[in-house]
């Protein structure tokens, strides 16, 4: 692997050609804050299909294509005199060791959950209001619900035991079939959000992250189906002239794969 030199030569040379887009290309000279943002999170979930995927060559390509738009955000801020590269590097560092005693200073934690307790309580510290407060309102629905379950954990709102969380779902489930039996839209979908809502506690519990396993199945369906489209297109029918238990046998042979 690089040295720490090499690599501290391999960040200069990327802040320096970025300089050179800055000044030089059309395209990058235009680019704000704001027309960066949907890049930035299109590079994001690029990332994280390579890691999903296990790939490892890619992953060090999209963190690369991550790491471009954090040193293209500092140069912007560069130019407004509002902060630099340096700036960014050093409210991090700061951040790092003032959350970190248990390295940084003299206090002890037992695991990981200690130090995830002792990061909630330094936040609130800092200034927040609420330990939700970090959850980001433009996070997608099933992330954001993970996020808020891990944060409130941290300050100890939790359940004690699997099983509890397991009744807990058990329970919505039933309130979600009796509104169904009702027939009041409204209160249906409200019922069923808080089956999802419980089902991702529960997937924290069994240390699965919802967001993964559903991205899983949804790659294991698009393969499925795919197939099932490959052989329907190799007898010369279309999908929607063929029955389901047509469709079955084809389905049982991708599951089979």
């Amino acid at each position: 692997m690089n040295s720490r030199q090499q690599q501290l030569d391999a960040f200069s040379r990327l802040l320096d050609i970025m300089d050179d887009l800055r000044e030089k290309c059309p395209w990058d000279k235009k680019q704000t804050l704001e027309s960066l943002r949907h890049l930035t999170i299109e590079e994001t979930y690029e990332l994280g299909d390579a890691i999903l995927n296990s790939d490892l060559q890619e992953i060090k390509k999209e963190l690369g294509d991550l790491l471009l738009h954090i040193v293209f955000y500092a140069k912007i801020g560069s130019e407004t005199n509002d902060f630099d590269m340096a700036d960014v590097c050093n409210e991090i560092c700061d951040k790092l060791i003032h959350r970190h005693p248990h390295i940084y200073g003299d206090v002890v934690v037992a695991n990981e959950e200690e130090v995830k307790q002792n990061w909630e309580k330094l936040k609130l510290k800092e200034g927040k209001k609420s330990v939700l407060e970090g959850v980001p309102k433009g996070l997608p629905a099933l992330v954001k619900a993970s996020r808020i379950q891990d944060k409130v954990k941290g300050v100890g709102f939790d359940w004690d035991e699997p099983h509890q969380v397991w009744d807990k779902v058990q329970e919505e489930l039933l309130e979600l079939q009796e509104e169904v039996k009702e027939g009041n839209q409204d209160k249906i979908e409200a019922e069923f959000g808080d089956v999802l809502f419980s089902m991702i506690n529960y997937a924290r519990f069994l240390k699965v992250n919802p967001e993964d396993a559903l991205e899983r199945t949804n790659k294991k369906f698009i393969k499925r189906f795919q197939y099932l489209e490959s052989k329907a297109g190799e007898l010369g029918k279309p999908l929607m002239d063929m029955t389901l238990a047509e469709m079955d046998v084809f389905w049982n042979e991708a599951k089979k794969l």
